[in-house]
Parts: structure tokens; sequence; C-alpha cells
């Protein structure tokens, strides 16, 4: 017997249009359940991308009632058994700000897990957007401890500027995770430059999987009050990296000719994988990084 499981990564489009938004959901998961993936990952910022801090924390407002519990409800009606994860924004009950999540929610709809983004994107691009996170999100905290899936696969949480940050790998592999996800909204210029070589990094360095889903393509966030129309581009380039750094899929990238769109001019597509983990503890045996870790000189991470 042979520990595998089967994932499924979507990569979309997000509007500032959270019902757009959860139809492009619902073809994805359809897919992924059709195709038998046990777990489904997803962007970022999947429920919209906003214009600014004052649109987010307007359209914040609507999520629980127009995206997360009519996504939740749909999830156990379908009463399959593939588990979704995914980025989506909530208000914060003691500012005027939101929350960047990433929730794991089971098959039966209910939510298992919880994070909140730790590291915020306040960076002035060379040449590039200038973008403060911290406008609008209210960092979190803490760390969330995986969740374990089939008694095989351990699910360590993180949002898209995290990967910057491996101490946090480093973290959730020691508190067991052997899959680390980092939903995304990666900006081209950095996407380009770095995306896939974060991936890689993390994947060897915690020895885990690396599963990553990202926004990808031109988002519609709709006209500011000039008129102007606000322009937002992600990276896209979705990506699963097993323990040893090798891509096992990939997604198209923005700039792709062929980003092709549905009946309903939505834009998706999904990749899939079948995650060794009986190779992932070979790995593990073979080069016990966690036993050489030298917590007597760093302290414990």
């Amino acid at each position: 017997h042979h520990l595998t499981m089967k994932v499924a990564v979507g990569q979309l489009c997000s509007s500032s249009n959270t019902k757009n938004n959860l139809r492009t959901v619902y073809k994805i998961l359809n897919l992924a359940i059709q195709n038998q993936a046990r777990i489904l990952f997803l962007p970022e910022a999947t429920d919209y991308l906003a214009q600014n801090a004052k649109h987010s924390l307007q359209l914040s407002q609507q999520v629980k009632t127009a995206f997360l519990t009519p996504l939740v409800e749909h999830i156990k009606a379908l009463n399959q058994s593939t588990y979704v994860s995914i980025g989506i924004h909530l208000p914060n009950d003691t500012t005027t700000k939101v929350e960047n999540v990433h929730l794991l929610i089971d098959p039966k709809g209910t939510i298992v897990s919880r994070y909140q983004k730790l590291h915020l994107f306040d960076v002035d691009v060379p040449n590039g957007p200038i973008l403060k996170e911290s406008n609008s999100v209210e960092a979190g905290n803490t760390i969330t401890p995986p969740t374990l899936i089939d008694d095989v696969a351990n699910i360590g949480l993180s949002i898209c500027y995290d990967i910057r940050f491996p101490e946090l790998s480093l973290k959730l592999r020691q508190l067991g995770a052997n899959i680390l996800t980092f939903p995304s909204a990666f900006t081209t210029k950095t996407g380009d430059a770095h995306w896939e070589v974060l991936s890689k990094a993390r994947a060897l360095d915690s020895q885990c999987f690396v599963v990553n889903a990202a926004q990808c393509g031109h988002h519609d966030v709709g006209t500011n009050e000039k008129g102007d129309t606000i322009e937002r581009i992600s990276y896209g380039d979705s990506i699963i990296v097993d323990p040893w750094g090798t891509v096992l899929a990939k997604a198209k990238k923005f700039d792709d000719k062929d980003l092709s769109v549905d009946d309903d001019s939505d834009y998706f597509e999904v990749i899939y994988a079948d995650l060794d983990f009986d190779q992932l503890n070979k790995m593990r045996t073979n080069m016990p990084l966690s036993q050489h870790r030298r917590a007597d000189v760093f302290g414990d991470l």
C-alpha cells in the first residue's frame, strides 16, 4: 500500500464581484471532484480583489453572506470527499481593517482550520506598484498548527508574502507539516523573479510538498471615482513542488496567449498531482535535516 494523495490546484482571476468569483469556484470544485482530488487548493483573495483599502473594507462586509456561507452550504450539499483550502477576507471585529485569512474546509462544510496572514506586503517595488497591505489588513499573530488529513497529509497554512520568511515554514515542519501551502496573488515583477524559486526553496528547506494556488491575469476591479480603470495584475504560475524541489505541475502565467475563458467569460484552470508520502518520508530519513538543526545555537525553530 503506497501512501499517496491526489491534490488539485485551482487558478483563477478574481474580480471585485464576489458572486462571479463564487461561480468560478464552483466550476473548479466540480472538476476537482470529478478528478477525485482529496484536497482542492485555491488562491489568496479568491473572494475578491479590491481597488484600495476603502473598497476592500466595503467588499469584506458581504463576504460571509455572499461568499463564505453559500460556499460552505454548497460543499455540504455536494456530499463529496474533497477538502477546500481557500484565501478570503473577513472584517476585523475591533478595527476598521480586514483579516486576510486562509481557511481549510472539510467535505462536510466545516471550517477545520483558520490562519490569519502574519506578514503583510508593504513594499515599494522599483519601477512597480507601491503596495501597502497594512493600510487595509490587520496582521495575525499566531501560527496555526497543521491539520492532519487521512493520517497522511499534514497541512500547514500560510499566505502569499509569508513564503519569503523561512522561519514560518520551518516552524510548521517542526509542528508536523508535510504539505505547505501559500495561496497567493503575486505581482508580475516579483512573480517573474522569485515565485518559482521561493516555492522550491520552501520545499527544500522544510522537506515538504509545496502546493501553491495563485491568482492569474488582469483583475476586473472596476473604475474609481474619476472613471479610471484600476489596473491589478497577478502573476499566475500556480505550482506543485515535491520535497526534492521537483516541479510536479504548473499552471499558466498572466502573459500566456492562451488564457481561455468559458461561456460566462470566466477564466480558470485546474492542475493536479499525486503526492507520494512514502517518497517524502524516505527523503527525510535519508537527509534528516530536523535532527541536524542546531537548536543550541539558533534556538528552537
